[in-house]
């Protein structure tokens, strides 16, 4: 997988960038994703969370993770059936964008790591941008099972 990593904080280190580098591989890996798949991470501190969920999400407040699904908006605004597409041209699957002060907050709170953290919140923007919703009680049992399979799976329980 094609994964761009931007770091506006200058805060994430090399080993926690490589990390998550690492447990998107394998999440792509485990839906079977085609190897020239593109997407990007960016992680930023509270203050640049919260203008993006104030501006696209109507939320005047930080959150921990939001994502911003290419396909799913391309497909909507040109019609376009990316399956229909082949393998013409890349999969692009959009942003993902982590507020580490959350991430670190969160950690905190749930008494687990930061690392555990910061993968949990990468995985779960991951399944956003992969379609997987938690919207409904049968769509949130899916999402949240598949997001445990995956994290289980590398080695990042609770």
């Amino acid at each position: 997988m094609d994964l761009t990593l931007i770091d506006e904080t200058t805060k994430v280190s090399s080993a926690d960038q490589a990390e998550i580098e690492k447990i998107l591989n394998f999440a792509a890996s485990k839906l079977e994703l085609p190897a020239d798949t593109e997407m990007s991470v960016t992680f930023m501190d509270n203050k640049g969370i919260q203008e993006i969920n104030r501006d696209y999400r109507n939320k005047d407040q930080a959150t921990d993770v939001i994502s911003f699904a290419n396909e799913e908006n391309m497909a909507e605004e040109f019609e376009i059936n990316f399956a229909e597409l082949g393998e013409e041209m890349p999969r692009d699957l959009g942003d993902i964008m982590i507020s580490i002060e959350r991430a670190a907050e969160q950690a905190e709170e749930y008494g687990h790591s930061y690392e555990r953290e910061l993968g949990f919140l990468a995985v779960h923007g991951f399944l956003h941008l992969n379609g997987y919703d938690h919207m409904t009680e049968e769509d949130e049992k899916e999402m949240f099972g598949l997001q445990k399979e995956i994290l289980d799976a590398y080695g990042l329980q609770r």
